[in-house]
């Protein structure tokens, strides 16, 4: 009998490929051919556990790929900021960095909330072309909405 998870994987395959959502349909076949070749024991707690890390580790490689291969260098930083909107980029990136730090946390801290993150994910990468970062800024934003209602409820 095919189980809960799998029927669900099954839902998501579909919807990545009607969605035609490359990032969800290989997420959702890797992790079917790991629970069918008997390895998900091992792999799902490493992945669940680590997968983030990896995944912020890879990003982060392809942002540094135009600053190794020399496309980017001290010249084109310093001219870079001289444009307002490279200032506005640092600021986001800074603001983001914050968030997402603040979303692992709450993650690692409040299991419970990940669900719904996790379905949000899902959701913008099927249907609208998101890109699966969304638990982490997700989880961030939570976090901060959590403390504006926290220090309001205190007042």
């Amino acid at each position: 009998m095919i189980s809960q998870a799998t029927i669900f994987m099954l839902i998501l395959l579909l919807i990545g490929i009607i969605a035609k959502n490359q990032s969800l349909l290989i997420a959702v076949i890797v992790l079917l051919v790991i629970k069918w070749v008997g390895l998900g024991d091992k792999a799902f707690p490493l992945l669940q556990q680590k997968g983030i890390q990896i995944g912020v580790t890879i990003i982060t490689i392809a942002v540094l790929v135009p600053i190794i291969t020399g496309q980017i260098g001290f010249k084109e930083l310093t001219d870079s900021m001289k444009s307002m909107y490279a200032w506005i980029a640092l600021g986001a990136g800074i603001f983001v960095a914050i968030i997402a730090a603040n979303g692992v946390e709450l993650l690692q801290t409040d299991p419970h909330i990940t669900a719904a993150l996790v379905f949000g994910t899902i959701i913008a990468v099927a249907l609208f072309n998101g890109v699966a970062v969304g638990p982490l800024i997700g989880a961030g934003i939570a976090y901060m909405a959590m403390k504006i209602v926290d220090f309001f409820s205190s007042i």
